[in-house]
């Protein structure tokens, strides 16, 4: 079999160029002048027979081709660093950046003391945090780890390793159940002021499980909606409506009795806590330090 010598020419550049977000920046990221990217892209182009790139004097954006394409150069690099690391007695330290997302409150309240051992033990490592509530995309956005807290996790090629369970309740301060009576059977939310959590996709339709293990779905009155579960406890704390809250997020108040836990008949879904990393056989040594530390490492079970 006869291997095309041209196979990988413009795979580096070209994955440069998208995480780079411009010819310019890809420029100095590479050392290349703009015009020698932009050939090294058409070329690619030409020898691929589909336009990987749309482009104007102000924008890049990646064509359906081109993400799909891109991906798999993701891979390719991602393999040619583990295996340069391998051979490199510099790269068995782990080092470099680390790019991790995680929810705001997650991040807070259960994982601050593992980002903390991490930083200790490998002080080469660069950690850069996203602490966001949204959805983020693995790959597109260029994550090394993702957490991800979810009462369903989607089905996807992603490595996905569950961390722990956390349980959730329906929560209100005792001001507000004192000023508006305290609800005894979940169909009694619709006369209340409600606070719903708009990174679901039924931010006010809750779902509850009896004794008998049948679901009851409520559609609740949103007085609220809120894509931060810590700007949810504040305003719960404040009095001014029931929410649904994981554990994690409100630990602390529960401890101190500052929140009443609304109908003991009845649960809410819990809420499973993943660590979400590219589908991917070689791991970088900062990537799989991280992951073998995550996994591993023990802390108070009141955390969770």
């Amino acid at each position: 079999m006869v291997t095309n010598t041209k196979l990988f020419d413009g795979v580096v550049i070209f994955t440069h160029l998208v995480n780079a977000g411009s010819f310019t920046s890809a420029a100095e990221l590479t050392g290349h002048s703009t015009s020698y990217i932009s050939k090294e892209l058409n070329k690619l182009e030409e020898r691929l027979g589909v336009r990987l790139m749309n482009r104007t004097t102000r924008s890049i954006s990646l064509t359906p081709e081109g993400k799909l394409y891109y991906q798999q150069c993701m891979q390719l690099v991602h393999d040619a660093e583990h295996t340069l690391g391998e051979i490199s007695q510099s790269e068995v330290e782990p080092r470099g950046t680390l790019r991790v997302s995680c929810p705001v409150a997650l991040s807070i309240n259960y994982f601050q003391p593992i980002l903390s051992e991490y930083m200790r033990r490998f002080p080469k490592v660069n950690l850069e945090l996203d602490l966001n509530d949204r959805k983020v995309d693995v790959i597109q956005d260029g994550f090394d780890v993702v957490i991800r807290a979810t009462h369903q996790l989607e089905e996807s090629s992603l490595i996905c390793r569950k961390l722990f369970t956390s349980p959730a309740y329906i929560v209100a301060s005792h001001d507000y159940l004192e000023k508006h009576g305290t609800p005894k059977h979940p169909e009694q939310l619709k006369h209340h002021k409600c606070i719903c959590y708009t990174n679901l996709k039924q931010p006010n339709r809750w779902m509850f499980i009896g004794k008998d293990e049948k679901n009851i779905h409520v559609e609740v009155p949103a007085s609220m909606l809120c894509n931060s579960s810590d700007m949810e406890l504040k305003m719960v704390l404040d009095g001014h409506g029931i929410c649904r809250l994981p554990a994690f997020t409100m630990q602390e108040a529960l401890n101190s009795g500052d929140l009443a836990v609304l109908f003991d008949d009845y649960h809410t879904p819990e809420v499973d806590v993943f660590v979400v990393y590219p589908s991917r056989k070689h791991l970088s040594p900062k990537v799989r330090s991280f992951i073998d530390l995550i996994t591993t490492f023990k802390l108070d079970d009141a955390a969770r």
